[in-house]
């Protein structure tokens, strides 16, 4: 199967798992979210306290362990880290911030716009600006270097931790939360919504799935490649949400969702720009864990923390609008994401010149 043809696929197989788990239990356009279930696990690790988001989502174990597995059978597991490692932290941390005041990830950013929530049709061109703005800089050098390899036991961090997630689901000790309402309540099957995950996880990390991936390649080169993925998924998603009738065009009372255009711009915008300074979307980066980058987990644990944040300052976003404090922090994360950019593709500029300079004889 070509590359193209095995992106169609894996799109269409995804558009489907997204669809059944929703029809299993989980919350209405929310089949498969990467930052809404990160946010849950958060939440259930007691790292915020929001009663309504609280569960140890078994699709993100299952994601990360499919990547884990299928990279080790294709000998593509390689222990590598080091690479600004606390710079991706941050952008991890800022990329859940921007998540978190749209209310989803770039793919429930499709997920919601296939349902017909025309609030992810105004947080779409966000989010595309926000990676042509991070284009602009890898144009100019952008770079965080070069990853070097690792001690193994490095790179196994990511799926030992989905494995203690695993564990502590399995067990439900009692520091554990486990949300009595709201979405973190909705919830399919665990055994389905685990196999849903390493099916994902086998397919995104065989077809190197990512949206922002997907929109930074037809910025930068043309290229569609990676698009026809991302297309299928959403085309196979909007048929089934018609057949099945759970397609409702509109602004208003659509699940877990709000209309605050402005702020559903500025936040995927965030996500988009933060994904690309990163190297990856949420997915992607729990994918590159998977395959034994410790630079990914790093980013990983960011989007945790970011949900913690969020959550306990009170600036996450819901269903009434984004409060004042979340709305303070879009122009912060802004202003210091694009000095990210800046600052590391000044340095980035000056050792390249000061490396073509020959040395005096």
């Amino acid at each position: 199967m070509s590359e193209r043809k095995a992106l169609v696929v894996a799109g269409i197989v995804i558009g489907i798992i997204a669809i059944l788990l929703v029809l299993l239990g989980n919350p209405a356009n929310m089949g498969f979210c990467i930052a809404c279930f990160l946010r849950d696990i958060a939440g259930a690790l007691g790292l915020h306290r929001a009663a309504m988001v609280q569960y140890l989502r078994p699709e993100i174990i299952g994601l990360l362990l499919g990547a884990f597995l299928t990279a080790w059978k294709f000998r593509e597991f390689r222990s590598t880290g080091g690479s600004s490692v606390m710079l991706r932290f941050m952008l991890g941390v800022f990329m859940m911030m921007g998540a978190l005041i749209f209310l989803g990830c770039p793919w429930r950013m499709l997920l919601r716009l296939a349902g017909g929530d025309l609030n992810a049709l105004v947080a779409l061109p966000g989010y595309l600006l926000g990676i042509w703005v991070g284009t602009l800089f890898l144009k100019q050098g952008y770079t965080l270097g070069q990853s070097q390899k690792q001690p193994r036991l490095s790179g196994l961090v990511g799926p030992l931790l989905a494995l203690g997630l695993f564990l502590l689901l399995l067990a439900a000790p009692a520091f554990v939360f486990f949300s009595a309402e709201g979405p973190g309540s909705m919830r399919a099957p665990l055994f389905a919504a685990l196999a849903a995950g390493l099916v994902v996880g086998v397919l995104a990390q065989r077809t190197r799935f990512c949206t922002m991936g997907a929109f930074r390649d037809i910025f930068l080169f043309r290229d569609f490649h990676l698009f026809s993925g991302v297309a299928a998924l959403f085309l196979v998603v909007l048929a089934g949400n018609l057949l099945l009738g759970n397609f409702n065009a509109g602004f208003a009372g659509q699940p877990v969702a709000h209309t605050a255009h402005l702020w559903n711009f500025l936040g995927m915008g965030i996500v988009g720009l933060a994904a690309v300074l990163a190297g990856g979307c949420p997915l992607r980066q729990l994918i590159l864990s998977g395959e034994g980058n410790a630079d990914a987990t790093a980013t990983v644990l960011g989007l945790v923390a970011g949900a913690a944040l969020m959550h306990n300052f009170g600036w996450a976003a819901a269903p009434a609008g984004v409060p004042g404090g979340g709305q303070a922090m879009v122009i912060v994360v802004l202003i210091l994401l694009l000095a990210i950019g800046w600052f590391v593709t000044r340095q980035a500029r000056q050792e390249e010149a000061s490396s073509s300079v020959s040395p005096p004889a």
